[in-house]
Order: C-alpha cells, then structure tokens, then sequence
C-alpha cells in the first residue's frame, strides 16, 4: 500500500484512502451544486409567480406564506452555499498536506471519521 509523502496530514494517508476521501469530496461537492442550483431556480419561481398577483399572502387560510416560502428555501441555499465552502476547503486541506489533522488540538483525525465526514475539520474529542 503506497502513502502520500510530504507534509504531515493527508500525506500520511494511504494512497487509496487519499483517493476515495477526494472521490467522497468531489461527489459532495457536485451534489452540493447541483442542489443550489435547484434551489435558486424553485425561488426564482416563487418571486416570479407572486410577481403579478394581487394574493394577501399574509392573510391566507390556505397554507404557508409566499415569505415563509421563500425564507425557506433562501436558508436551505445558505446552509448549501456553505456545505460547498466546506468541502472546497477540505480539498484545499488535500492538496496542501493538511487534511486530517484536527484544527483545534492538532492530533490525526481518525479516519473512520473521515470516511463518515471527509469535511471534518476536527476530531471526535474536539467537535
């Protein structure tokens, strides 16, 4: 089994390991953009089909607010706009040698929790 060497880090991982937690990253990562990408469109779609109505949103027996409707899916946007921060980060982490040691305390980040969080940027005890 051959191992990354250089800097301390992901440079200690296994090679193999090395490609599957890029793989896991590069997968998030696409996923993660493609659900903006949704998420951008289903809320142009709702200001576009409230544009032109006349509807008291505010008052509707019916269900949700067009602005309840359209906070939501604005969080949903920022909680994946930051998963994509997140991710680009770690694969930041694999190229420069850092990935896998805990940002608090230093340590090796156990790669189990890697393999179940390859964003992790700490470890268990420091999470």
């Amino acid at each position: 089994m051959s191992r990354r060497r250089g800097v301390p880090g992901s440079g200690d991982l296994p090679s193999e390991l090395f490609t599957e937690l890029r793989a896991a990253l590069l997968d998030r990562l696409r996923d993660a953009q493609r659900r903006l990408s949704s998420l951008t469109g289903h809320f142009q779609d709702i200001v576009d089909a409230s544009a032109g109505s006349n509807a008291d949103d505010e008052h509707d027996p019916e269900g949700a607010t067009i602005a309840f409707e359209r906070s939501q899916v604005d969080a949903l946007a920022r909680d994946t706009r930051q998963d994509i921060d997140e991710v680009r980060a770690a694969l930041e982490r694999l190229d420069n040698g850092s990935y896998g040691t805990c940002e608090v305390c230093g340590r090796p980040i156990a790669v189990e929790r890697l393999q179940v969080r390859p964003a992790a940027r700490t470890c268990v005890g420091c999470a």
